[in-house]
């Protein structure tokens, strides 16, 4: 079963591989970040800063930051508002600190 964004079309049935944390996922062409990897069974995408406590998606529309994760070379992402693309590598902000 996938969750349907409120904001986003649906999507494909075409699969795309991406990966978060070095880790390979599979997710469909058109979804979220977010939603690939909560339907891959990560909810975590990353660590508070004051309690060091795992975050993940709220509001899935973009505007908490708490999805917040990183590209290599486009730097801050919100996972529930961006769009997978074959191939790409994302990190959680510890990951990219090491």
């Amino acid at each position: 079963m996938r969750i349907q964004h409120p904001m986003l079309n649906s999507c494909s049935k075409t699969t795309v591989s991406f990966s978060f944390n070095h880790v390979d996922y599979e997710g469909r062409e058109g979804e979220t970040i977010a939603i690939a990897l909560w339907a891959n069974g990560v909810k975590a995408l990353r660590k508070s800063e004051k309690n060091n406590e795992p975050r993940g998606m709220y509001c899935g529309i973009g505007q908490c930051y708490e999805c917040r994760i990183y590209h290599s070379q486009k730097g801050l992402l919100k996972a529930c508002t961006t769009i997978i693309r074959d191939g790409e590598q994302y990190f959680s902000q510890e990951q990219m600190e090491d």
